[in-house]
């Protein structure tokens, strides 16, 4: 006798617009058809509402969330003004923080983020923590710990993250080294903060060397700065297809793709593809950004990210990527129809794949991890990018109001 369904979703709309029942058994989906068993332990009725899998965001700084209280905008004032001429002026003043860096109010700042992540339906979310002589190793600590705190309703990847470089940071490599052996899940770089180009190349090396050794993925900021010159994303490419790791690096930001040649962007274009890059763009927090609706157009996987939280960098966000989507549509200009459901794929399974998560989908034998919407389109989905009516996480639906609470917002917000 086959076992009765943990959970049955019914009345659940696909992005098809098809009207199916969603079977859910030890936290897998083991059955999609019309009129399902409903002798389940629990039926959600969905509605008519689109129910998708859930949301992930691939870039997001957690350690420094909720931290522009504690400095001033010039920081903010430097990274978004002048074309991004003075991005690297930014990131020096945005260190100033990190001399007060303790876990003991990341963890709650990081915690009051994950709950919003959650609560909009976010449940993957490759984290980065900064690395250096500054921070130490306070931020990679926090968010190990966040990430075991939520760990069976938010998959968090740490990155462990030299923001201020790896040549210019005297120390910064062994405090990597520390960081990866403590657990962190991701390697993470920004070459183009070094002072040359060949201090970029042996971070880039470093970096791989370290993933490696590991066996972890790579996630570099890279060009992201108002420089028509700067070409780490290049670099990074040319370095995954040396050492065979094609679909094992994410690019973030590449702001500077915006100012390059014509001809060289369609070189990039084809190595990216060789490559097998992932882009990630986050046009809401900065002037520039990299070509999206052209890395689509060459076959390019793109997502898009939060990239921060009232931090030096942006004042604004909060975990919603239905938001971020939406934001996205206006400054890409992607309207159209096919725009639209591209942009949904930006933020669920083109993100998904940027970081490799697997058994990711509405499908069978995938992880149930899914929003259930008041929505039945996309189209309304981001029109409204309102919190998800019902978040189910690992085969368990999220208990919204204790999410509520994390986050320090009232019901009625």
């Amino acid at each position: 006798m086959s076992r009765l369904p943990d959970i049955v979703v019914t009345n659940a709309r696909t992005r098809g617009r098809e009207i199916v029942d969603i079977a859910i058994t030890d936290g897998v989906i083991t059955a999609i058809g019309s009129r399902l068993e409903t002798g389940a332990k629990s039926v959600v009725d969905a509605g008519g509402g689109l129910v998708t899998p859930a949301y992930v965001i691939p870039h997001l700084h957690l350690c420094k969330v909720w931290t522009l209280p504690m400095m001033s905008e010039e920081a903010l004032e430097a990274y978004q003004g002048g074309g991004m001429s003075a991005a690297a002026k930014a990131v020096d003043l945005a260190a100033v923080v990190k001399s007060e860096y303790d876990a003991s109010w990341i963890v709650p700042n990081a915690r009051r983020a994950v709950a919003l992540a959650a609560l909009h339906g976010n449940l993957h979310i490759r984290a980065f923590a900064d690395v250096d002589t500054k921070a130490r190793l306070e931020g990679v600590k926090a968010l190990l710990a966040i990430r075991e705190e939520f760990r069976g309703i938010v998959e968090i990847q740490v990155v462990a993250f030299p923001q201020d470089g790896l040549l210019r940071e005297r120390g910064a490599e062994d405090l990597m080294r520390k960081a990866m052996a403590l657990g962190a899940d991701i390697v993470g770089g920004i070459p183009w903060i070094e002072a040359n180009e060949e201090d970029m190349r042996r971070h880039v090396d470093f970096c791989f060397d370290l993933a490696t050794e590991h066996g972890a993925d790579v996630s570099m900021l890279l060009d992201d700065v108002g420089d028509p010159n700067m070409r780490t994303l290049d670099m990074m490419a040319r370095a995954v297809i040396a050492r065979g790791a094609e679909g094992r690096a994410l690019a973030h930001h590449c702001r500077a793709m915006a100012l390059y040649p014509e001809a060289y962007v369609r070189e990039l274009m084809a190595l990216l593809g060789k490559a097998r890059v992932s882009v990630v763009s986050n046009p809401h927090t900065g002037p520039l950004h990299a070509r999206v609706k052209e890395l689509l157009d060459a076959g390019i996987n793109v997502c898009l990210g939060q990239d921060d939280i009232s931090d030096a960098y942006y004042p604004l966000g909060r975990n919603n990527m239905l938001e971020v989507a939406f934001l996205a549509s206006h400054l890409l200009w992607m309207t159209g129809k096919s725009e639209r459901e591209t942009l949904y794929d930006m933020i669920t399974t083109r993100a998904a794949t940027a970081i490799n998560l697997e058994r990711y989908g509405l499908g069978l034998g995938c992880a149930a991890n899914l929003v259930i919407l008041d929505q039945g389109d996309v189209t309304e989905a981001l029109r409204f990018h309102a919190p998800p009516r019902v978040v189910i996480s690992h085969g368990r639906v999220v208990d919204m109001e204790r999410l509520r609470t994390l986050a320090r917002i009232a019901p009625s917000e």
